[in-house]
């Protein structure tokens, strides 16, 4: 085994999970999930079936992740932030055939308590605030609150708030790289 889980852990039959990955206390790792390298699973963590996670994905406590899910590498999963995976759930109807997919690009972080409504897919480097409820697609580099959830601001890669000149430029006060606005669009500037 190359990877750690604390004995409290039940991993299910036909998962597979990548050297140096943490799984935490009381969490579940639901059948043929795909679990990356050197990712954290936090305690009492649900990971349904075929969800799959990238490298270095971090999940704090609480969280849960339904059939649908994919994360890509990098991703940031707040305390008890929770996915869906049918839009119009009820308790005697069977929808496992409507599981809608959710993809959350390389480097997003969802903060503590947001709720990512199935079938909207999550920018990268995009950043969700705590308690956010996503009810449509987030573009990448973008600040989202609320609930409704709705964009006030860009993020860097950092993790830092890029304020746009007048030329549509913006400088992270962190690592210095530079980005570019244009057509509501962000793209990170190579020089």
């Amino acid at each position: 085994m190359n990877y750690f889980a604390h004995e409290t852990a039940v991993i299910d039959e036909g998962c597979q999970i990548g050297e140096g990955t943490k799984i935490w206390h009381f969490s579940h790792i639901m059948p043929n999930c795909t679990i990356g390298e050197k990712c954290n699973i936090g305690q009492n963590v649900v990971v349904s079936p075929d969800v799959i996670l990238g490298k270095n994905v971090k999940i704090q406590n609480n969280v849960s992740l339904y059939t649908g899910v994919i994360c890509e590498d990098d991703v940031f999963l707040g305390p008890s932030m929770v996915f869906t995976n049918v839009m119009n759930p009820r308790s005697a109807v069977i929808r496992k055939d409507e599981y809608l997919k959710t993809i959350v690009k390389k480097g997003a972080s969802i903060g503590a308590n947001a709720t990512i409504v199935c079938g909207h897919d999550i920018g990268r480097f995009a950043f969700i605030g705590a308690g956010a409820v996503v009810t449509k697609t987030v573009p990448n580099y973008a600040l989202v609150v609320g609930n409704p959830a709705r964009q006030i601001g860009w993020m860097s890669e950092f993790g830092m708030r890029l304020n746009f000149d007048a030329s549509g430029m913006a400088t992270c006060s962190e690592s210095n790289e530079k980005y570019k606005l244009e057509n509501k669009e962000v793209v990170k500037v190579n020089e």
